[in-house]
C-alpha cells in the first residue's frame, strides 16, 4: 500500500466504522446467509465422498446414489443462498450510496453557501453520476468476493479436515504460499498503477497543450522540442506499462500457485496419502472441495481484490475526502468599494532592472498594485524546448497605455495569452490588479480584462446585442456615444440600427473588428488587451479606434501591428527573445536595435 492510499485509509476508517456500526442487523443477516455457504460447499464435498466409499465402492448404489442426491440438493440451495445474500447486500451497499450522493450535495451546496470557499464545483457532477456509482459497485463487488472466499474457505477447509487430516498437510502449503505471494504484489502493484495512471494522464495532457498551442509551436520553431517531450511521455508510459506487466506476471504466478499446485501436489501425494489410510472417496471429495468450492473462491479473490480495492479507496477519498484548500488571500471583486492590495515594500519602484536572465525588469511606482504584474515569468512548449518568455518581470500601472512589439512568433500572442490568464506560465506568477490570473473560473476572468484577439468574434444578433455582450446595461446613449467615438455609425445605419439583425458573414474583418472593439469599449473590465486587434482596419480607423480606447478609464496593452500604434502609446515593451526592453518611443530609437529595424520596416 502507498503512503496515499495509507492516507487514505486513515481518513475513511473512523467514518466506515460508523457506518457499519449503524447497520449492525443487516451485518448479522449477510453473515448468516454465508454461513449456508459455508455448509452448501462443506456438504458437496462430503457427500461425493461419502457416496463413494460407503455407496459404489461398499456394493451399495442406492446409498451412494442417496449421498449424490444430498450433494445435488446442497448445488441446488445455492440459488436460494445467493438471492439471500443479494437482498442482505442491497442493506449496505444502498445506504452507501445514498449517503455518499447526500454527502457530495452537502459539500457543492456548502462551497456555493454565505460564507462557503465560493467557486465552481466542477467535481459534483462527477461525484453524482460516475463516483458516486464507482463507489457503490466497488462495495458490493469487496463485500461479496471477500465473504464468498472466507465462507467458502471455511467450508471446504473443513470438510478436508473432516476427511482426512492429512489432506491439509498436502494442500495448504501450496495454498498459502500463493496467498503470501499474492499479498506481496499488492503494494508494488499498486505504486505501478498509480505510475502508470500518471504517465498517461502527463502525456495526455501534453498532447492537449501541444494541440492548442500548434500556431505558437510552428512560428517559434518549438515543434522539435515538443515533439522529444512527447518522445520521452511514450517512453515513460511504456515503461510504466511494462512495470505493471511484470507485475500483473507475478501476480498472474500467484495465481496459478494457489489455484493449480494444491491439485497437482493431490495428485503426486495419491500414494502416500494412501498409504496413511486415506479412502478413495476422500480423494474425491478433496478434488471435489478444490475444484468446486476452493479455487473458484481464491480466483475471484485475487482477481478482483485489487483492482476494486484501490479503485474503492480512491473514490471514497475524492468524495469523502477534505476540500482542496482555497486560496488563502481572497482578494475583493472589482467594483466592491474596497481598495486592492497594496504591493509589498521590497518591489522595486521604478526604472528597468538589470538581471542574469535574458529578460529585463520594469517597475511603474504606484501605491495601489499594478494593473498588470509578471514575477519571473516563464513559458517553455515542453521541457527541452527554448523558452517563448524567460523570466519576464514586467508591471503596467493602472490606466497606462502600453504597446508590445517584436517580430512575428517571438511571443506577443504569448504574453497577452498569459495576461488573460487562458494560459499558464510553466514558471512565474501574472497577477491582474493584484490577483493572480492562472487557474481563476472564467466569470471571474471576464471581470478583470477583455482580450480582444486578431479574429473577432461577431454572433448572429442584433447589432445592439453585439456591441453590449459584455455589458448587460448600457444606456442609448452609451451606446450611440461609443457607435460614434469608433465611426460605427454608417455600419450600423446600413443594417438598419441597433435592433437591425446581424449575419456575421456579410461583414468584412475590418466591421468585425470594430464590432468587438466597441464591445470591449463597453465592458466594464479595468484591463482591456489587444492582440493585432485593428490588423484589418485602414490606418485613420486603427488611429480612432485606438484613442478612443485610450481615453477610456482603465488600462490598455496592445499587440502593435503598425509602428503608429507604439507612437501612441505611454510606453512600448520590444521582445526579442534575449533581452526585453521598454521606453518610449523616442528612448527605444536610442537603445533598441531591434526597435530601429521594425521603425524601418513599418516607415517602408
Amino acid at each position: 500500500m502507498t503512503s496515499t492510499e495509507a492516507g487514505a485509509l486513515r481518513r475513511l476508517a473512523p467514518p466506515a466504522r460508523r457506518f457499519l456500526a449503524h447497520r449492525k442487523g443487516v451485518l448479522v443477516r449477510l453473515a448468516l446467509w454465508s454461513l449456508a455457504e459455508s455448509g452448501q460447499a462443506f456438504l458437496v464435498g462430503h457427500a461425493v465422498a461419502r457416496s463413494v466409499d460407503e455407496g459404489f465402492l461398499a456394493g451399495d448404489p442406492r446409498r451412494g446414489l442417496l449421498w449424490l442426491g444430498v450433494a445435488l440438493v446442497a448445488v441446488l440451495s445455492g440459488a436460494r443462498v445467493v438471492r439471500g445474500v443479494f437482498a442482505q447486500l442491497a442493506g449496505v451497499t444502498e445506504p452507501l450510496r445514498d449517503g455518499l450522493v447526500r454527502h457530495a450535495v452537502d459539500r457543492s451546496m456548502a462551497r456555493a453557501a454565505p460564507g462557503g470557499p465560493g467557486g465552481t464545483d466542477r467535481a459534483a457532477v462527477s461525484r453524482l453520476t460516475n463516483q458516486v456509482e464507482i463507489a457503490r459497485d466497488s462495495f458490493a463487488g469487496l463485500v461479496l468476493t471477500l465473504r464468498s472466499f472466507v465462507f467458502t474457505a471455511a467450508g471446504a477447509l473443513l470438510g478436508l479436515l473432516s476427511l482426512h487430516p492429512a489432506l491439509l498437510v498436502v494442500v495448504l502449503p501450496p495454498l498459502a504460499a500463493g496467498l503470501a505471494l499474492f499479498l506481496v504484489t499488492l503494494r508494488p502493484m499498486a505504486a505501478a498503477q498509480r505510475r502508470a495512471l500518471a504517465a498517461d494522464e502527463a502525456l495526455g495532457e501534453h498532447a492537449a497543450s501541444a494541440r492548442a498551442a500548434l500556431r505558437d509551436l510552428a512560428a517559434c520553431g518549438t515543434g522539435p522540442g515538443a515533439e522529444r517531450h512527447g518522445a520521452d511521455l511514450v517512453a515513460d508510459a511504456a515503461a510504466a506499462a511494462r512495470t505493471l506487466a511484470g507485475w500483473a506476471a507475478v501476480r498472474t504466478a500467484a495465481l496459478g500457485v494457489a489455484g493449480h499446485l494444491p491439485v497437482l501436489a493431490l495428485l503426486v501425494a495419491v500414494e502416500w496419502l494412501r498409504g496413511r489410510g486415506v479412502s478413495v472417496g476422500a480423494l474425491l471429495g478433496a478434488f471435489t472441495y478444490l475444484v468446486q468450492s476452493l479455487l473458484p473462491a481464491l480466483h475471484t479473490l485475487m482477481t478482483a481484490l485489487g483492482a476494486a480495492g484501490s479503485r474503492l479507496l480512491v473514490v471514497l477519498d475524492r468524495i469523502l475526502g477534505p476540500e482542496p484548500e482555497p486560496e488563502p488571500e481572497p482578494e475583493p471583486e472589482l467594483g466592491s468599494g474596497l481598495e486592492p492590495e497594496p504591493e509589498p515594500a521590497s518591489e522595486p519602484e521604478s526604472g528597468p532592472s538589470t538581471a542574469s536572465a535574458p529578460a529585463a525588469a520594469f517597475a511603474v511606482h504606484t501605491a495601489a498594485a499594478p494593473a498588470v504584474e509578471l514575477r519571473s515569468v516563464t513559458l517553455s512548449y515542453g521541457v527541452r524546448a527554448e523558452p517563448v518568455l524567460d523570466a519576464l518581470d514586467l508591471r503596467v500601472a493602472p490606466g497606462e497605455h502600453l504597446a508590445v512589439v517584436g517580430p512575428s512568433g517571438i511571443g506577443k500572442s504569448t504574453l497577452t495569452r498569459l495576461v488573460a490568464g487562458t494560459l499558464a506560465p510553466s514558471r512565474g506568477e501574472v497577477r491582474v490588479a493584484g490577483r493572480v490570473v492562472t487557474g481563476r473560473p472564467a466569470a471571474e476572468l471576464a471581470a478583470l480584462r477583455v482580450l480582444v484577439p486578431q479574429d473577432a468574434y461577431v454572433f448572429s444578433g442584433t447589432v445592439g446585442d453585439n456591441l453590449a455582450y459584455l455589458r448587460t446595461d448600457p444606456s442609448p446613449a452609451e451606446l450611440d456615444a461609443a457607435v460614434e467615438a469608433f465611426g460605427l455609425a454608417p455600419l450600423v445605419e446600413r443594417l438598419g440600427g441597433l435592433d437591425a439583425t446581424v449575419r456575421p458573414a456579410e461583414l468584412s474583418p475590418g466591421e468585425r473588428q470594430l464590432v468587438a472593439l466597441v464591445r470591449a469599449y463597453l465592458s466594464p473590465a479595468p484591463l482591456l488587451l489587444l492582440d493585432e486587434a485593428t490588423c484589418h482596419l485602414d490606418p485613420a480607423s486603427e488611429v480612432r479606434a485606438e484613442k478612443a480606447l485610450a481615453g477610456r478609464s482603465g488600462t490598455l496593452v496592445v499587440v502593435a501591428h503598425r509602428l503608429s500604434s507604439a507612437v501612441r502609446a505611454d510606453r512600448t515593451l520590444v521582445l526579442d527573445g534575449i533581452r526585453a526592453q521598454s521606453g518610449t518611443h523616442a528612448e527605444l530609437l536610442g537603445r533598441s536595435p531591434l526597435y530601429r529595424d521594425l521603425t524601418g520596416h513599418w516607415n517602408s
